[in-house]
């Protein structure tokens, strides 16, 4: 009976898939540098689709990051709108009776309680 050998996996390093993929960029044959790599090239476009997947991740994350900020900016601005909004009411309501105690009094303005 043959012996039939299992082919063992060769783990690869991240800098190497890295290094791999970096220059699958500017060769002129994939399969030609899989076989400088001792690799099969198939395996070059599953690096490089996985880094490219990554980064498209990463820029994603970093863009939901972003969103939040500004969320959270964005609530503390309306906070602050809506307390000027409620400034300007009292300020306008304070003078609308000022103005009215004014007209009664026959010109000269209290702004006491007691209209002294």
């Amino acid at each position: 009976m043959p012996r039939v050998f299992k082919k063992q996996r060769r783990i690869h390093s991240a800098k190497f898939k890295e290094a791999a993929v970096a220059r699958m960029k500017g060769c002129d044959s994939v399969v030609g540098l899989a076989q400088e790599l001792g690799v099969n090239w198939r395996l070059l476009y599953r690096w490089k689709d996985h880094a490219e997947r990554r980064a498209r991740t990463l820029e994603q994350s970093a863009a939901e990051r972003r969103v939040t900020v500004l969320e959270g900016e964005v609530a503390t601005l309306k906070t602050a709108l809506a307390e000027k909004v409620l400034e300007a009411d009292f300020f306008e309501r304070a003078l609308q009776r000022v103005e009215a105690r004014r007209q009664q009094s026959g010109g000269v303005a209290s702004t006491t309680r007691s209209g002294k």
